[in-house]
């Protein structure tokens, strides 16, 4: 339909008196006035003329794009007393009678509430009844997917051999709920999204038709609202001319809907460009100000960025949704200034924001963050590229990254070691300090020393706080690429304590051993000389694999080539509160904590480093629950203990 063309509301909506409203004057009453939906009028058009009508259709599309107009324009084209024809006449009472839903043959039937057994039972008993006085009996049945299972099963024999004077047409918003069975006896036919300029040139004719005056950018802001919706879009419009009174402009609009004009958006967009987040607050403030929604302002600033994009990457102006076509040059340049990976970040930052705003009070606050985070994309990373960072770098300085002390604590071989023969007080005048355990700081410094000691601990917490600010994933990607690299670093870098003696010697190891290893549940020393390793009993195999003579041989010559002494080493059960009271060990193992062992397991690692993979969702298996129950209830062998 074009602007040229001209609306004639139906004579029959006002002629009881009553006020009928836009949508249902204006209804479409034949196929050329369908918008947007011509593949299917045209298909129904030709499926009359060539006599090629079929017994069942399913339209299926979005709300407010046509279905059901489209369901009883093919009645009318079908029982007119002119037809069967592409054209019906609306003049005949049966056209009249169609238009109106009052036609004896055409039943239009709620899927909602007619969806049980026995409405389908007395659907079928009727259906053998020949029609009054037209030619078909047709039945349209609006959103069918709400019908019940044992409905769909009443309905199928009927509807894979009806009579011959019935026809069903479906109409539907949620396909995918109709079981296939249905779907393969029916010709189904997909409705499109109506396209904003083809909605506001609709929305044009009926303010003339109206004899309303109307300003274009008005209508195409109410094109845009309807999200492709032609219902929609009218009963904004039965709204706007209730709202204002003479001419619509777009101030109404904005007034009505609660958004923003677009020199606002403009502003706020150059704000969160220029990284000015006092500036973004005093605009979101002023936006509130004027009345408009924050939601609607994301939404809005949504489709911004949207069209930053869209510029970007090379689209025509003609593809703008937010934005005059005017300015996109602008949005061009804001877009090359954000880039890519920016503008794709602010749009999930915004999507985030809006799904979070739905459910809490404090919508405003949360609009506040976003902006706030807009403003600091250029302070993000990338995961892939921290991760590239980190696997850049040496091995040694990785293993020595993963594994470092605590500031100010000596390295654990010189706790195990003997004492090294004091310094004389004359050279350094300090009496010598005692070795102390780990993670403790050096204490009695001169005055240099205690603020080079400051100084470093600045940093080192300064490190500490961005490390913590990590991802756990980058975390342990860093971990892994240690303990890979300790199997090659030289034989002077001794493990600071027993944690990570244990892993540069799993680390030595080879195939399953490694794996098994990595596993351990806790390791410390008891003593000077004796390495007690715990596995929990989740991994029994792991234990009784490591506790092998042969391997634990491997683990204490590794010991001493990285300690240049001998150590002996111990295999243990911890016996957690998963032995004592299994039945209880669900409710302690949170899923997080699943997920945790998930992304810690050596298989995970092994795939990466073959794969070159990098991790995208954890989950695990669905018998996770099943298989961790029948775990934590290890058997007495398990244990190590005699069976009876």
């Amino acid at each position: 339909m074009t602007d040229a063309q001209e609306l004639n509301p139906r004579s029959d909506a006002t002629e009881s008196g009553h006020y009928t409203v836009i949508a249902r004057r204006y209804r479409p009453q034949g196929f050329e006035e369908l918008v947007g939906q011509q593949h299917v009028a045209q298909a129904l058009s030709n499926a009359i003329s060539s006599g090629r009508v079929g017994h069942a259709y399913l339209f299926t599309g979005a709300r407010g794009v046509g279905k059901t107009s489209s369901a009883r324009i093919f009645a009318k084209a079908l029982n007119c007393i002119t037809g069967p024809t592409a054209r019906p006449c609306n003049q005949c009472d049966i056209c009249r009678a169609i238009s109106t839903g009052d036609d004896v043959d055409v039943l239009e039937i709620d899927g909602a509430s007619n969806r049980g057994i026995e409405e389908i039972r007395q659907l079928r008993q009727n259906v053998n009844v020949r029609p009054s006085r037209a030619r078909y009996k047709i039945y349209i049945i609006d959103e069918v997917h709400m019908l019940t299972r044992e409905a769909f099963n009443a309905l199928l024999k009927t509807l894979e051999e009806p009579p011959e004077h019935v026809k069903f047409i479906f109409c539907t918003t949620e396909p995918s709920k109709i079981p296939i069975t249905i779907l393969s006896r029916c010709q189904r036919f997909d409705f499109a999204g109506i396209r904003s300029d083809s909605i506001a040139e609709r929305l044009a004719a009926i303010c003339r038709s109206e004899g309303v005056e109307a300003d274009p950018e008005a209508l195409r802001l109410l094109a845009r609202r309807a999200a492709g919706s032609m219902r929609d879009s009218q009963s904004l419009l039965e709204q706007l001319l209730s709202f204002t009174s003479g001419k619509i402009t777009a101030a109404d609009v904005h007034s009505m809907l609660g958004i923003a004009d677009y020199g606002r958006l403009a502003a706020l967009l150059a704000a969160v460009a220029d990284r000015n987040a006092a500036a973004a607050f005093a605009e979101l403030d002023a936006a509130v100000a004027a009345g408009v929604d924050c939601g609607q302002l994301l939404e809005q600033l949504f489709g911004c960025f949207r069209d930053c994009m869209a510029a970007v990457v090379g689209c025509p102006a003609e593809l703008a949704s937010a934005v005059p076509a005017e300015d996109w040059e602008t949005i061009r340049r804001i877009g090359n200034a954000l880039g890519i990976d920016g503008l794709t970040a602010a749009m999930q930052i915004i999507d985030h924001c809006l799904a979070r705003m739905r459910l809490s009070t404090q919508g405003r606050a949360l609009a506040e963050l976003a902006l706030v985070q807009l403003c600091r994309l250029d302070q993000l990373a990338a995961i892939e590229d921290v991760i590239a960072r980190i696997e850049s770098l040496p091995n040694a300085t990785a293993g020595a990254a993963a594994s470092a002390p605590m500031p100010g604590s000596p390295p654990m071989a010189e706790s195990l070691r003997a004492p090294a023969a004091p310094r004389s007080a004359a050279e350094h005048g300090l009496v010598p300090s005692t070795v102390r355990p780990v993670g403790t700081a050096t204490q009695s410094r001169g005055d240099s020393g205690r603020e080079a000691g400051d100084e470093g601990g600045r940093r080192d917490s300064s490190s500490a706080a961005a490390a913590n600010r990590s991802s756990r994933f980058t975390r342990e990607t860093a971990s892994r690429t240690a303990a890979a690299g300790t199997a090659e670093a030289s034989l002077g870098q001794v493990p600071a304590d027993a944690q990570s003696l244990w892993g540069a010697i799993a680390a030595r190891a080879t195939g399953l051993k490694a794996d098994q290893a990595k596993l351990a549940h806790r390791v410390e020393f008891e003593g000077n000389d004796r390495l007690v390793v715990y596995f929990s009993t989740d991994h029994i195999l792991a234990k009784n694999i490591c506790e092998q003579a042969e391997t634990l041989a491997g683990f204490r010559d590794s010991a001493r080539e990285l300690l240049g002494r001998p150590v002996q080493i111990e295999i243990r059960m911890q016996r957690t509160a998963a032995v004592d009271a299994p039945k209880e060990a669900s409710a302690v193992v949170s899923p997080q904590r699943r997920l945790y062992e998930l992304a810690d397991h050596p298989l995970v690692a092994a795939a990466e480093k073959l794969f070159g993979a990098t991790p995208v969702r954890w989950e695990p298996a669905k018998s996770a629950d099943k298989n961790r129950k029948s775990e934590t209830e290890p058997s007495d062998a398990d244990l190590g203990e005699p069976a009876p």
